[in-house]
């Protein structure tokens, strides 16, 4: 991996394909979803118009990431740190 890339990947989700062919952020994610089986939605999703609102939702969560982790994963959050809190010793 590249410096630049290296670089790149923190701001977003990238998928190396096997052609070599790289695909980052919104296109990346529908990659992933059509991989995982979700095909009709990944194929839809990338026709103009949604793969422009795709990148957009993309970049809009990928720059206020801490903000939605607090609502999306609040539950999850809050189980790790009661489990972390019993094995502490001496608690």
């Amino acid at each position: 991996m590249t410096a630049a890339l290296s670089e790149a990947c923190a701001d977003a989700v990238h998928v190396v394909c096997a052609n070599g062919t790289i695909l980052r952020a919104g296109r990346a994610t529908l990659f992933i979803i059509s991989e995982l089986g979700w095909r009709r939605s990944g194929r839809l999703l990338s026709l103009p118009p949604f793969i422009w609102c795709v990148e957009l939702g993309y970049r809009c969560l990928a720059a206020n990431r801490g903000f939605f982790s607090r609502f999306m994963f609040r539950k999850r959050l809050e189980e790790a740190d009661e489990r972390l809190s019993k094995n502490r010793p001496g608690e």
